[in-house]
């Protein structure tokens, strides 16, 4: 997604150095998920440590700062509450999960068969199926990414560990 200009603003006197626009903390809604199997529980934590770790997040027409996201599914919808961490609600995006749910249901089935190959597959049935799991969900990314366009500004890698955690709230075992 283009630039990120106005994701750089100088910031507060003395700090030294421009505030960058990112996510703070992340909440899964755990009424929109059950518990899964240990490998998508697994998943699900590394994708929210790594997203807080590293990401590029801005809510279109918000200053540049520090937020928090609350991902939820409700009536079959994603629901993504955004607030600032002072405190105040920033935007809500709703977005239908048709367009994403072929791709969940795709990368459902290649990720079961990518666990089940690690226990039993040589390595390069197992690279093998990681590529394609990795291609299925580079594809998941790109529709979340055009499903936020004009919403929410962020890059691939942060679209990437949204939507391993698309999935894991969608994931209904």
């Amino acid at each position: 997604m283009g630039g990120h200009d106005n994701a750089a603003a100088p910031a507060e006197p003395g700090a030294g150095e421009a505030i960058r626009s990112r996510l703070v903390d992340v909440i899964l809604d755990e009424s929109s998920i059950s518990r899964s199997t240990p490998d998508i529980e697994h998943d699900r934590a590394v994708a929210i440590y790594d997203l807080i770790e590293e990401n590029t997040f801005h809510p279109v027409g918000q200053a540049p700062g520090r937020y928090i996201l609350r991902l939820s599914v409700i009536e079959k919808k994603l629901v993504f509450e955004i607030s600032a961490e002072a405190g105040p609600a920033v935007a809500t995006h709703v977005l239908s999960l048709t367009p994403l749910r072929k791709i969940v249901r795709d990368y459902d089935m290649i990720c079961e068969s990518y666990y089940q190959a690690i226990r039993h597959a040589t390595p390069s049935q197992i690279e093998a199926i990681d590529m394609g799991r990795r291609g299925v969900h580079n594809e998941g990314s790109q529709i979340l990414m055009e499903r936020l366009e004009g919403k929410i500004e962020l890059d691939l890698v942060t679209a990437r560990r949204l939507f391993t955690l698309v999935y894991a709230l969608h994931w209904k075992g």
